[in-house]
């Protein structure tokens, strides 16, 4: 059966993107902050920045940059980010953002596989970027804050030209093209309209409710969608202040929260770890947080908790893919009774169902099965990629998220697992997430992730990587395998141990599993 959100659906405006965050902005918000440098405290103001944004768009234009084009964004979060990105869509161009940890040669596959003409970079990343540019063909690269021999963004900027008349067919002209996994397999271009983002900014708008006085902290990355739509894009269309940080750094990310007061803190789970565990946050004034949203990553509803206890703050948990521009769920801002161990509720417009992957057949409440969402948020498509799209999206619109929930009688829904994850232990199925968030109760485990490997008799078992705490050298794997056997069926306990200092992660903070076994095979 299809279960609907519970919320009515909403109107989504027929414009572009930056038409709809800054199309008609007041006296009053165009005189208040829009973004806000988290280490220097460099102020951009919403009439500022949507003038920046009208220059960025004609300056690329005077450069041939034309509607439809791609353009590749290569930078650490800034103010100048969204210049950069907003300019990009202001032209009628499609912006494909890219890790900022990637090599010369991951840049180089993007920008080849997107058709990119034009990249914006900064000169930290001047080797990495010039390198790739080099090799997908673009003979210009601008820095945004500038080098020697290279057109700078203030270059740009510099134009007296009008911005380019753009006539828009939000359904379907391209806006972004970030790149993700999927499923399965190696990083493929997602194609996502100025609608998929329009609809998704109203339908998060009636879940989660911050305003014009909120300070909104984006230490997640611009380039990830939960960063460019959750954190920029959300908190721009409804006049909030975002303020900014280059890269996530403890102390550096506490003094800003403190410092700038922020009131809503996106993250993703292994900055709750943090939270909840170091000794560090108590010396920050942390009280100005009134919410912190976690998302990317399954967040344990017993870490959540610890979070909200320590911090005396409200800890809400959503669901999504960057193929869902990227959110489908979300616990609402003020719903506290909904455990923050789900996902919450189905947002606004979208139709999900649950499927056996090994029947077929659509699961009842309270029965798990594969996730399909449909609304106006699923993208058209992998680009130049028609197999992955078929295998992704149905003829009826529904994406196959390749993960495993469940919905009780009251609509509130529980992702599992990942159906290309669960560990198949003698006929029995073991989610991972499920013994990843009983290791991170152990006091001494700071950080842990589990995988299925083969044992001597070829049988697939559960392995824990762990990171131990600080002075919890004596925790050993014996222990770590004791720990999780007196809490867990039979079938689930942990036979293999392998002590790390770090579980390689996403910039998003989702376990690299594929690194993992890659290690394994190694």
């Amino acid at each position: 059966m299809a279960f609907r959100s519970p919320y009515p659906d909403v109107a989504v405006p027929d414009v572009s993107l930056p038409e709809l965050l800054f199309g008609a902005l007041s006296p009053e918000q165009a005189a208040a902050p829009a973004l806000i440098d988290g280490p220097s405290g460099r102020t951009l103001r919403y009439g500022e920045l949507a003038a920046l944004i009208d220059k960025a768009a004609a300056g690329l234009a005077a450069r041939g940059i034309n509607k439809g084009d791609v353009v590749g964004i290569f930078s650490p979060n800034t103010p100048y980010y969204a210049v950069v990105f907003h300019g990009v869509l202001r032209a009628g161009a499609v912006a494909t953002t890219v890790n900022a940890l990637y090599t010369a040669e991951e840049l180089a596959h993007q920008l080849i596989d997107a058709g990119a003409k034009l990249l914006f970079t900064v000169s930290a990343f001047a080797e990495r970027a010039l390198a790739a540019a080099e090799a997908a063909g673009i003979a210009e690269v601008i820095f945004l804050d500038g080098l020697d021999g290279h057109p700078a963004l203030a270059e740009l900027l510099a134009t007296e030209a009008a911005p380019p008349v753009i006539e828009f067919d939000p359904a379907e002209d391209l806006a972004v093209l970030p790149y993700s996994s999927g499923t399965t397999g190696r990083a493929k271009g997602v194609m996502l309209t100025h609608r998929n983002l329009v609809a998704n900014i109203e339908q998060f708008k009636q879940v989660v409710h911050i305003n014009s006085a909120d300070r909104v902290l984006a230490v997640l990355p611009f380039f990830h969608i939960y960063g460019m739509q959750v954190t920029m894009n959300h908190a721009l269309a409804v006049g909030a202040t975002v303020v900014t940080m280059p890269k996530f750094d403890l102390a550096e990310f506490l003094r800003i929260i403190a410092e700038h007061r922020t009131s809503y803190v996106y993250i993703a789970p292994p900055v709750a770890v943090a939270l909840a565990k170091h000794p560090m946050v108590d010396d920050y004034d942390l009280s100005a947080m009134k919410m912190l949203f976690s998302g990317a990553a399954p967040l344990d509803a017993e870490l959540a908790n610890a979070v909200a206890k320590r911090l005396g703050v409200a800890v809400r948990q959503g669901y999504g893919m960057t193929e869902m521009s990227p959110v489908s769920h979300a616990i609402p801002s003020d719903r506290p009774d909904i455990n923050v161990g789900t996902v919450g509720l189905i947002l606004p417009n979208m139709v999900c169902k649950l499927v056996d992957p090994a029947t077929d057949e659509e699961s009842l409440p309270g029965q798990p099965g594969e996730l399909w969402c449909q609304g106006p948020n699923v993208m058209k498509g992998y680009l130049n990629n028609e197999e992955a799209t078929k295998s992704t999206l149905d003829d009826e619109g529904f994406l196959h998220t390749g993960d495993v929930a469940v919905i009780d009688e009251h609509g509130v829904v529980s992702i599992v697992d990942r159906v290309k994850e669960l560990i198949k232990y003698k006929g029995y199925q073991v989610p991972p997430a499920e013994l990843e968030a009983l290791l991170l109760t152990h006091p001494q485990i700071a950080d842990a992730a589990v995988i299925g490997v083969r044992d001597a008799d070829g049988e697939e078992v559960p392995k824990a990587f762990v990171v131990r705490q600080a002075g919890a050298e004596e925790l050993d794997e014996t222990a770590v395998m004791t720990f999780v056997a007196g809490q867990v069926a039979p079938h689930k306990k942990v036979r293999v141990v392998e002590f790390l200092t770090a579980i390689p992660k996403s910039a998003s903070g989702k376990i690299l599993r594929k690194d993992l076994r890659a290690r394994e095979r190694g």
